[in-house]
């Protein structure tokens, strides 16, 4: 009966063999650059130094980085909600009708929602759209009719009428309103501070006259960083997301598979293996390295998939040059021996049937 028992056995592993190759895996021979699956709706390409010449980032364009530059901050223009400090030298009934001993608060000069204040003497005086300049020479104008000579000074107390608007994962999101001292992106945010843990800080998106600037808060980090010479201005509006939304797969032959939060924009390929405790070196192929990234729309766009030939510790170089996006799955395959011992392990079992039976045949 051994020789029946041998033969089933070889039979197993060759249909085995055939059919059942446990784990996955795709040989890294099929990428040439520009190839295609079958069915054309993957592009399979390998990461050469070459292809990192190109920008394979989402950086902001020139063109829209330069109309953010492009704005320059102006005199401060009053408006409705503005509460003013109108001062008067010499005559403390003009300026703190209220008396001296109220709150300074109490002796401001609130800007009608129409764009008017009420001053004595004067009545009614347009502020709204004037600077403070501008508005303490009308004042100053139209009171030598009753006083001689008047010396006036225009204040804000409070801005009320300009604000910029920070959303999502700022540790103080909200209003904050626009004021004499022209205000950078980098102030901003600085002021509201950003809750790291839970920010996506590769999406922070700035929403100006209808339109949106991505923004690389990266940039920030740098002395020579062109966000300190970007303004905000009335009606601007910064959003940054959290970041529980977007992930970097990392699976295969790696110490710790996981997800990993996405967090800026310079994440790049060597980061995510790195932080996956790096390739098994027992197990893994090292020819087998790849970066699988998802088209918005399938049935338009092509799916990507990169490849390193990490066989040499300098494929990491390029590896460290590759940038990730969001929802991208870095997989690492499994060594031909790897992919037969899982084979092996697999088969036992039916071996073990089979030589149960022959045991029976007997």
């Amino acid at each position: 009966m051994k020789p029946l028992f041998a033969l089933a056995f070889s039979s197993v592993l060759v249909l085995q063999g055939c059919v059942f190759a446990p784990g996955q895996y795709l040989d890294p021979d099929v990428f040439k650059d520009g190839a295609e699956m079958e069915d054309g709706n993957v592009q399979l390409l390998r990461i050469t130094p070459d292809m990192l010449k190109g920008d394979l980032s989402s950086d902001m364009g020139t063109s829209s980085k330069q109309e953010l530059l492009d704005y320059k901050p102006e005199a401060y223009r009053i408006g409705a909600n503005d509460l003013l400090y109108i001062t008067v030298w010499d005559h403390p009934e003009l300026t703190a009708p209220s008396g001296p001993q109220q709150q300074i608060d109490a002796n401001g000069r609130l800007v009608r929602p129409d764009g008017t204040l009420f001053y004595p003497y004067i009545g009614n005086v347009q502020a709204a759209g004037r600077t403070i300049e501008d508005l303490r020479t009308e004042i100053a104008r139209r009171l030598a009719n009753y006083v001689d000579s008047p010396q006036v000074d225009v204040s804000l107390l409070r801005f009320g009428s300009q604000r910029v608007v920070l959303s999502g994962a700022f540790n103080t999101a909200g209003e904050v309103p626009v004021t004499t001292a022209p205000m950078t992106i980098v102030q901003a945010i600085g002021q509201a501070g950003v809750d790291t843990d839970t920010a996506d800080l590769s999406g922070l998106m700035l929403k100006r006259d209808g339109r949106e600037y991505m923004i690389n808060l990266d940039d920030m980090n740098r002395p020579d960083s062109w966000l300190h010479q970007v303004y905000l201005k009335d009606g601007d509006q910064l959003h940054l997301p959290y970041n529980d939304q977007k992930k970097i797969y990392v699976l295969g032959e790696v110490i710790q598979p996981q997800a990993l939060s996405f967090k800026t924009t310079s994440y790049n390929l060597m980061d995510a293996i790195g932080t996956a405790g790096g390739i098994r070196q027992e197990t893994a192929d090292a020819e087998a390295v790849y970066v699988i990234r998802g088209a918005e729309n399938i049935a338009t766009e092509q799916a990507k998939v990169f490849q390193l030939n990490a066989t040499s510790p300098t494929a990491f170089a390029l590896a460290k040059s590759f940038p990730l996006q969001p929802q991208d799955v870095v997989f690492v395959g499994p060594a031909g021996i790897t992919r037969w011992n899982r084979f092996i392990s697999q088969l036992l079992p039916s071996a073990s049937v089979v030589g149960v039976g022959a045991a029976f045949n007997r």
